[in-house]
């Protein structure tokens, strides 16, 4: 069984947020995974923009990638103890569709405690093989 991780600490501001989109699409190619990798950049923005959006501070975030075999687990931990919300969807307010994204797209996800912060995380299987 083979692991590959890695962890990137970054500010949490808008510029992160395409910076942890790019961590993780290179990081999965160059892991050669065998998971979507529009899939993983698409879910990593949203988490890291929740953090620039509704944490914000002078602490780091930190972006957290995991393979191992079949699977991939992509977290983001930041200070605040406040957990992500899946909102229904309403024509008055156009945003808050992120958390929904990640329920509808990663296989499982979930929020856990973290150093009196949150880690909040997502796994995606790999993409199957038709050939």
């Amino acid at each position: 069984m083979s692991t590959r991780t890695a962890s990137v600490d970054l500010f949490p501001t808008a510029a992160s947020v395409p910076a942890a989109r790019h961590v993780t699409v290179e990081l999965l190619r160059a892991w050669g995974a065998p998971h979507d990798r529009d899939d993983a950049a698409l879910l990593v923005t949203e988490l890291v923009a929740n953090v620039v959006d509704h944490v914000g501070g002078g602490d780091c975030l930190t972006l957290e990638l995991e393979l191992s075999d079949d699977w991939l687990r992509i977290s983001v931990v930041d200070g605040s103890s406040v957990r992500p919300v899946i909102r229904e969807l309403t024509l008055d307010r156009p945003r808050g569709r992120g958390m929904r994204m990640v329920q509808a797209i990663a296989d499982r996800w979930g929020v856990e405690d973290h150093r009196g912060g949150k880690r909040v995380w997502f796994e995606l299987l790999p993409v199957a093989d038709d050939g």
